[in-house]
C-alpha cells in the first residue's frame, strides 16, 4: 500500500457508499483514464476475468464462434470464450517478446477462412509486462476484420513506442489482482475506445437494468460492478503505480546485472520502442533440470519462485482445441522460471536470491 489508500476507504465508509457504485468507482476510473491522457474510457470491474468476458460479448462472439488466444498466458485469459460456449484456438508464441506469434496469428485466420469459421476475436496478452508486437497483430487483425481483445492485466505502466498498454487494442483489459502491480485486492477495469462501449458494459455489469421504476430486464445482464470500498484502495494505488513500476524494472536490472557472467541463463530484453513494466523478472535457464535444481534450492531457504506459465494447449482442459504451434512457448514454459519480483523487494532480499543462484550456476 501506498498510504493514502485508507483514507478513500474510511471516506467510503463515512459517507455509507459502499455499494458497487459511488464516487470512488467514479475517481478511480478518472484516475485510469487521466494516466492513458483521456483517450480512453474506463469501466471499473469486479476482476480482469470480468472484463475480458465483457470484451467478448461486446465484441459480439456468441455459442460456436472461434476467438483465438494466445496459448502463452494464464487460463483467465481463455476461460471467458468458454464461459461463452465459443470455441478457443490457441497461437503459439514468438521469441522476441514471448507474445502471440503473428505468423502464425495469420496462419491460424487463414486456415478458418478456408473452413469457413473466420475468428470472431483475438486475445492477444502482454506476457509479464513485455508488449505485444501491437503494430503486426493490429494489421492481421484489420486485414481480417477480427478485432483484438489487449490482454494488459499484467501490463499497466508498460508501454509500446508512444502508447501505453491497454490502449492498443480494440478493447483493453486491466487487472487488480492481488498479485498486480496495482491491486484493489480483487478487480479489474475494461479500456474502451469507444464512450456506446462504456457505457454498454456498465449497463451489461450491473445486471442489464432497463430504464424504468421497476426491475425490467431487456437483456442477460452480470453481477461484475467494482465496489466503491475497493475502489477507494484503487485510487491510493494510481498515485504510486510510477513508482511501482521503477520498482520492478530495479529487481530486474538487478538481477540481469548480477548475474551476466553466466551463460547458462539469459533474461528477456526489451525490443526497441517497448518499454515494460517488469511485472514479473523472469529468467531461462539451459535446461528442464537446471530450473527445477534453482527453483528447489530457493524453496528450501523459503523463496518462492514458480515455472513460467503452463500453455494453455498443454493444459488438460483445453487439450483437444484447436491450436497452431511451433513449440516456442512449450520450451519456455521446461525452461523459464519467475524470480521474486515484489515493489517492496529490499537489497537485502535480492543478494539472497541472487547468492542461491549463483551457486547452482558455479557448479
Amino acid at each position: 500500500m501506498g498510504g493514502t489508500e485508507q483514507e478513500y476507504v474510511q471516506e467510503a465508509f463515512d459517507t455509507n457508499w459502499i455499494a458497487p457504485l459511488g464516487p470512488n468507482v467514479n475517481g478511480f476510473e478518472q484516475a485510469i483514464e487521466a494516466f492513458y491522457t483521456n483517450k480512453v474510457h474506463v469501466a471499473a470491474l469486479s476482476s480482469g476475468t470480468a472484463a475480458i468476458h465483457m470484451a467478448l460479448v461486446l465484441l459480439g462472439v456468441k455459442k460456436n464462434d472461434e476467438v483465438i488466444c494466445q496459448s502463452f498466458t494464464f487460463s483467465a485469459s481463455a476461460n471467458p470464450i468458454e464461459y461463452l460456449g465459443a470455441r478457443p484456438i490457441f497461437v503459439d508464441s514468438e521469441r522476441e517478446t514471448w507474445n502471440i506469434s503473428p505468423e502464425l496469428l495469420e496462419e491460424a485466420i487463414i486456415n478458418r477462412i478456408a473452413n469457413g469459421t473466420k475468428p470472431k476475436a483475438i486475445i492477444a496478452v502482454h506476457l509479464y509486462g513485455m508488449p505485444y508486437k501491437a503494430k503486426e497483430i493490429k494489421e492481421i487483425s484489420e486485414r481480417y476484420n477480427s478485432p483484438v481483445v489487449e490482454d494488459s492485466a499484467e501490463a499497466l505502466g508498460s508501454q509500446y513506442f508512444d502508447d501505453k498498454c491497454g490502449s492498443l487494442g480494440n478493447i483493453g483489459i486491466l487487472s487488480f489482482n492481488g498479485n498486480k502491480i496495482i491491486t484493489t485486492s480483487g478487480g479489474g477495469a475494461m479500456v474502451c475506445n469507444s464512450l456506446d462501449h462504456k457505457k454498454e458494459a456498465v449497463h451489461l455489469v450491473t445486471q442489464a437494468r432497463d430504464i424504468a421504476p421497476h426491475y425490467e430486464h431487456s437483456k442477460v445482464g452480470y453481477n461484475y460492478r467494482m465496489s466503491n470500498v475497493l475502489a477507494g484502495i484503487g485510487r491510493g494505488q494510481m498515485e504510486v503505480l510510477n513508482d511501482r513500476v521503477l520498482a520492478r524494472r530495479g529487481n530486474y536490472e538487478f538481477y540481469t546485472e548480477a548475474l551476466k557472467e553466466y551463460n547458462d541463463i539469459t533474461f528477456l530484453p526489451e525490443p526497441e520502442g517497448f518499454y515494460s513494466n517488469r511485472w514479473l523478472s523472469c529468467m531461462l535457464t539451459s535446461s528442464f533440470e537446471q530450473r527445477e535444481e534453482i527453483r528447489l534450492a530457493l524453496a528450501a531457504e523459503e523463496i518462492e519462485s514458480r515455472p513460467l506459465w503452463k500453455p494453455m494447449h498443454d493444459q488438460p482442459v483445453y487439450s483437444k482445441c484447436m491450436n497452431f504451434l511451433d513449440g516456442t512457448s512449450s520450451d519456455l514454459f521446461n525452461r523459464g522460471l519467475c524470480l521474486p519480483s515484489g515493489s517492496n523487494l529490499s537489497k537485502d532480499d535480492l543478494n539472497s536470491i541472487v547468492t542461491i543462484i549463483k551457486n547452482i550456476l558455479s557448479k
